[in-house]
């Protein structure tokens, strides 16, 4: 099972968790949870404002043996307006636009997309139940 919180959070309310979202998927080969712009594709939708989320932006998807991995999909710009970025406890890695990323199984972190220009990002705990 993994589990999904995400927090839209900007420069005025850094540090609330209003306006959480939830969502989780078994760990069977081929599930999905997407989180982006577009509610009627994905399971967290982020503020339709918020134009440095694409339509669908991230995608949470389970391999054949159960892993999970995050891609960041690439959108319609050639150059994204957000960085992307996965942190596992003190290790902090960034994604590249177009790029996959493995997740931990068994473990926890957390998916931030920060808006390059204002402060205000999209952060995404993930929970993978072994």
């Amino acid at each position: 099972m993994l589990e999904l919180t995400m927090a839209a959070v900007s420069g005025e309310d850094a540090g609330a968790t209003a306006g959480m979202t939830m969502a989780e998927a078994p760990s069977e080969p081929g599930a999905v949870l997407r989180v982006g712009r577009d509610a009627s594709v994905c399971r967290l939708a982020t503020p339709e404002d918020w134009l440095f989320v694409s339509r669908v932006h991230l995608e949470f998807l389970c391999g054949p043996e159960g892993a999970w991995q995050v891609t960041w999909l690439r959108g319609s710009q050639p150059d994204p307006a957000s960085d992307v970025r996965v942190a596992v406890g003190e290790h902090v890695q960034p994604v590249g636009y177009g790029a996959t990323v493995p997740l931990p199984f068994g473990g926890s972190g957390e998916v931030v997309v920060q808006d390059r220009t204002a402060p205000r990002s999209v952060n995404v705990g993930f929970y993978h139940e072994a």
